[in-house]
């Protein structure tokens, strides 16, 4: 897929997820990652597909406390289309029920996280 037009699919995508991640964290949602790593020389976007994972170790990412979180919404290959940061140990058991509600499955994988 040519650049432009994998960034482009890969920005509407985290668009979405981003969209969808602030009406369950209240507007604490940023974009991540819009394209994928193919470890080739060709562009591929970041999944359609939505997954959510809470992050309690990120290097990079200040977290609120040492029981604070970051939580990814991310595509099937654990890339980070979307991120919520200092997520406390109450909110994540209030918006894990909100995502296991409209029907969004955990990831259990590594995520992938921008730097």
């Amino acid at each position: 897929m040519q650049y432009f037009s994998a960034l482009r699919t890969g920005q509407r995508r985290t668009a979405k997820a981003v969209s969808y991640l602030n009406a369950i964290t209240n507007d604490s949602g940023l974009p991540a990652l819009a394209l994928r790593d193919t470890k080739t020389s060709s562009w591929e976007p970041v999944g359609e597909e939505t997954l959510y994972a809470f992050i309690s170790d990120a290097p990079g990412f200040v977290l609120a406390e040492k029981s604070g979180y970051v939580l990814a919404l991310v595509d099937k290959h654990g890339i980070a289309k979307a991120i919520a940061q200092n997520v406390s140990g109450d909110q994540k058991a209030e918006i894990t029920k909100k995502l296991e509600l409209d029907g969004i499955a955990e990831f259990t994988g590594n995520v992938i996280l921008p730097v």
